[in-house]
């Protein structure tokens, strides 16, 4: 029997559904040639972000930023990916779908992502630098120095920097010293004796992360209003002073990058708050994964450091310019030229927000971010905390930030007497710091804070208000696909749903009693849920497609998220190519479908999009002959987000949000011929190249023109 078909009797495929194979081990739809690696697939991505740095149509500032975001994403993919490889390396782990053995990523992962560091500093050498440096934002390199912007550089490296320092030399009383993950240091060469009559051989110089990693000089010291230096050059010419009375022969940069995912066994311990505080504190020292150094290092001192790190050859990365490239970012903060950066825009406030629980009441409320406010939502939390007819609040969050308006409103809300539940997702990667302030924040004001579900993170975003309203009690939910940080809604393009759909209050409602409880599986009317019904409900869905198509019917899928790995929906997808079912996927960064595989894969088309803000939403539309179905999730289609963690999906019923959706967030990005990147067969992405005589379309523009002031 076919137990993946099995259905339990809400009408869903059960929770353990995913674990059992749809086809047997000889099916040529599991033929390794058909997937692409995951950790390939999201380095790739990388240089698709590069390009826009690259490229002279975007502003100079905002290209320099494009570049400082891909160092950013390289250093996460290093801590992350990088890292969880080398520990299933260790762990003798067997290969994925895509057959490459663990040892076998590393070794093409450390290849490409050289490829990718030459790519980063040709770029900033040979073309942002010296554009900057002809528009008036001068990074003055230290061979340019002239001799008044050496000496005030030198009176700042005594009067800010020399205070702070503390050098170490290496000898058998000392060490080789612990190096924070990411840290700026120096590896010096001395000779000579020092006061004790020590003989000098190698020092290491760490800079402290309270100085600053960007300089401006001041004008009246340059000659221009936006010259700044480096501290990593600062620090590399001016080194000599910390060792007077010896002969500095070489001073060279270094950064090491470490593993940063935290590992806590959640069955093990009796309180996980307590228990990843104590993960936190060594966060920054865990095993190292790459190490990046000075290009004119001698290779002796090369040799002491991976020795010392633990690293391998190829895990060395030399550096022809600062190793932390993308601090540069703060050129971008610290320069205010408007002629070097994208016009500004203001997102469109929503009609009606002065009451939103009567602007919500007539009719559900979709919210498409950044072009929309998000202020809407704050509105509604705010007013929800003052309404005495409001009885209770609940809310899941995952990344909110340190100064949350959010937790500001739900302080409030508690504070006024409401039952407000909040479920704190701890394990939220590089937030978790921040998740555990405003955890103790909102235990302080009286709100019943929820660490979730034991081994399965909480990514769903839900916002759940009880409201009385005469005789009855009324249910507002928003729901979203991404997170409740206002921050972030104004840089990721991200959608919400607010609604007081009864059906769909209820399921919101019967899924924070799980969380917060220990309820059984739920029979939800509207909702999918991860890690239960979504999985199999995404695959009954494809399956739909695959009939309508073997019937003779339009058959069609269209569907945009952020990632997509997990294989039986990508068995599922190839076959419904197979069968005739027209496939668009809107995949932003890591995908190891290939697209347009003859005899597998040529009706499935996949485009990733990069723009002026990040892709972030995730819409699944699905054609059923004529009577289409669209939902929104929190869920990108991977094994992870599928399988092991609480996500939501809902479905988007109004038919007037539902074509507004379709049109904004899918065609719309279908017809982009400007940002767009095509998948190829053999696995590589080529931009969208523009029909013969088809006008310029930019999805994230169009959405700019149409929505915003």
């Amino acid at each position: 029997m076919n137990r993946s078909r099995e259905l339990d009797p809400t009408g869903h495929a059960p929770l353990d559904a995913g674990l059992y194979t749809d086809a047997p081990a000889a099916d040529p739809l599991r033929d390794p040639s058909l997937y692409s690696n995951r950790e390939l697939s999201q380095l790739d991505f990388n240089f698709r972000v590069l390009a826009q740095a690259q490229d002279p149509q975007v502003p100079l500032l905002e290209r320099l930023r494009y570049l400082c975001i891909s160092c950013t994403n390289l250093d996460e993919f290093f801590e992350i990916r990088a890292g969880t490889l080398r520990h299933a390396q260790d762990l003798g782990l067997v290969a994925g779908p895509d057959g490459l053995a663990p040892s076998a990523v590393l070794a093409r992962i450390h290849d490409r992502a050289a490829e990718l560091v030459d790519a980063q500093y040709e770029c900033w050498n040979k073309v942002l630098r010296p554009a900057l440096n002809q528009a008036g934002v001068r990074v003055l390199a230290r061979d340019n120095w002239n001799p008044r912007q050496a000496e005030w550089l030198r009176g700042y490296f005594r009067d800010e920097i020399m205070p702070v320092l503390s050098p170490l030399g290496l000898d058998p009383a000392h060490p080789f010293p612990k190096i924070l993950n990411k840290s700026l240091n120096i590896v010096v060469v001395v000779s000579g004796r020092d006061a004790f009559g020590r003989d000098g051989n190698l020092a290491i110089v760490r800079a402290p992360r309270s100085l600053p990693r960007i300089i401006q000089v001041p004008e009246e010291v340059s000659g221009g209003p936006t010259d700044f230096v480096f501290l990593s050059a600062v620090l590399s010419a001016f080194v000599d002073e910390l060792f007077p009375g010896m002969q500095v022969k070489g001073a060279y940069q270094f950064r090491v990058t470490r593993n940063s995912e935290l590992l806590v066994d959640e069955e093990e311990v009796d309180n996980i708050a307590l228990a990843l505080r104590d993960e936190l504190v060594g966060r920054g020292y865990l095993r190292a994964v790459r190490l990046e150094i000075a290009d004119h290092c001698p290779e002796p001192i090369v040799r002491t450091l991976l020795e010392n790190f633990d690293l391998t050859e190829n895990a060395v990365y030399r550096i022809n310019g600062p190793v932390n490239l993308n601090r540069a970012v703060q050129v971008y903060d610290l320069v205010q030229r408007a002629d070097l950066k994208f016009p500004p825009f203001q997102p469109r406030p929503l009609a009606g927000m002065d009451t939103m629980f009567e602007t919500v009441s007539r009719g559900d409320v979709l919210l498409h971010h950044p072009f929309d406010a998000f202020t809407p939502v704050l509105e509604l939390l705010r007013q929800a905390a003052d309404d005495p007819s409001v009885l209770a609040i609940k809310q899941t969050l995952y990344r909110s930030g340190k100064d949350s308006q959010i937790v500001d409103a739900l302080v409030q809300a508690a504070r006024k007497g409401k039952d407000v539940t909040v479920v704190v997702e701890l394990r939220a990667r590089f937030d978790e710091e921040a998740n555990l302030g405003f955890a103790d924040r909102l235990q302080e004001a009286g709100v019943q804070v929820v660490y979730g579900v034991v081994g399965y993170k909480t990514h769903a975003k839900m916002l759940l208000i009880v409201r009385r309203e005469g005789r009855v009690l009324r249910r507002y939910v928003h729901l979203g696909t991404g997170n409740y940080h206002a921050g972030t809604a104004r840089q990721y393009t991200d959608l919400g749903l607010i609604t007081a759909h009864p059906d769909i209050g209820n399921d919101v409602h019967l899924i924070f009693q799980q969380l917060s409880g220990l309820a059984p599986q739920l029979q939800l009317k509207c909702l999918l849920q991860s890690p239960f019904t979504l999985h199999g409900g995404v695959l009954r869905r494809i399956e739909r497609e695959i009939a309508h198509a073997l019937d003779g019917r339009p058959a069609r899928i269209v569907a945009k998220m952020n990632a997509l790995n997990e294989e039986r929906v990508i068995r599922a997808l190839y076959r419904a190519s197979q069968a005739g079912v027209q496939i668009d996927l809107i995949v932003r960064g890591a995908c190891t479908l290939r697209a347009g595989v003859p005899g597998v894969s040529e009706n499935i088309r996949v485009r990733s999009i990069v723009g002026r803000f990040l892709e972030h939403s995730r819409v699944y539309w699905f054609g059923n002959d004529g009577e289409p179905e669209l939902f929104c999730a929190s869920a990108d289609w991977l094994e992870r987000n599928l399988l092991r963690r609480v996500e939501t999906c809902f479905p988007i019923l109004d038919p007037a949000v539902a074509a507004r959706i379709r049109e904004e967030a899918l065609d719309n990005y279908l017809g982009d011929n400007l940002n767009a990147w095509l998948l190829q067969p053999d696995g590589q992405y080529l931009p969208a190249a523009r029909a013969e005589g088809a006008e310029p379309h930019s999805a994230q523009a169009c959405l700019l023109a149409k929505l915003c002031a």
